[in-house]
């Protein structure tokens, strides 16, 4: 399993606020996580750090993953904790009033993904089928899609796009949305904040992961596009590749 993990503030943004990152448990398993902090003055970033450093250091302590339900267990578990402790530093933090982050995270085996989602950073697949969204957007816009008031054209420049219904943080128990699938060779799996998401269409992003380049190069060309699409927002990317071994980043 190849993967890469990439992070770029745009050309906008003063600073970065979002996280994430690729991780290894003492198994050889992988665990990316993408979060898209929210707030006041720095505290996106205070947000999105302190939930990615929480997944990471637990993930590091995890035993084997035997089965999915122990996978999504753990995610569900883990999303809990990281709620509750940013909600309280929230509340002892008066600079840090209103934080919260979105996030998306994959528990990655030798035999199948589990993904997990708080808000609209999203989850991707791509594999014999095509390329698919795994995740559904908590968003003010979405739930307009879902219940038929406007298209998913409309979606793309709706004046209320931005407008999360569900993040970490602001409020004292949150659940995420849980899936589990199977992979098989060449599959791949793309994590994204909505920097990318928001600015690269689901075609483009189909076209770079089929070329036969290394997968630091592809992530560099989704980062590129983002930008030059007017790269607004912060873009930040995990990417992994599965039953590959191409060198690089894995």
């Amino acid at each position: 399993m190849e993967s890469v993990y990439k992070t770029d503030k745009g050309r906008v943004r003063q600073h970065n606020e979002d996280s994430g990152g690729i991780f290894k448990n003492a198994e050889g398993d992988r665990l990316a996580v993408v979060a898209d902090g929210m707030g006041g003055h720095r505290a996106g970033d205070i947000a999105s750090g302190m939930a990615v450093q929480y997944f990471k250091e637990e993930f590091e302590k995890i035993g084997p993953i035997a089965d999915a339900e122990t996978a999504e267990a753990w995610l569900s578990e883990t999303i809990r904790d990281v709620n509750t402790r940013l909600f309280e530093h929230a509340a002892n933090h008066p600079e840090c009033e209103g934080m919260g982050t979105t996030l998306v995270a994959a528990v990655c085996t030798n035999r199948f993904i589990s993904i997990a989602n708080i808000g609209d950073s999203r989850g991707y697949i791509f594999n014999e089928n095509g390329f698919q969204q795994l995740t559904e957007d908590h968003s003010l816009v979405n739930e307009l899609v879902k219940t038929g008031q406007i298209s998913k054209e409309d979606a793309e420049n709706h004046p209320h796009k931005n407008v999360i219904l569900k993040a970490l943080g602001t409020e004292a128990a949150i659940s995420p949305d849980l899936k589990t699938i199977v992979f098989e060779e060449n599959d791949y799996l793309l994590l994204c904040s909505d920097g990318l998401s928001n600015k690269v269409p689901t075609e483009v992003m189909k076209e770079v992961l089929e070329k036969d380049l290394p997968l630091e190069r592809k992530a560099e060309m989704l980062v590129n596009a983002a930008n030059e699409n007017g790269g607004e927002d912060n873009i930040t990317i995990a990417l992994m590749a599965f039953g590959r071994n191409e060198g690089g980043c894995g």
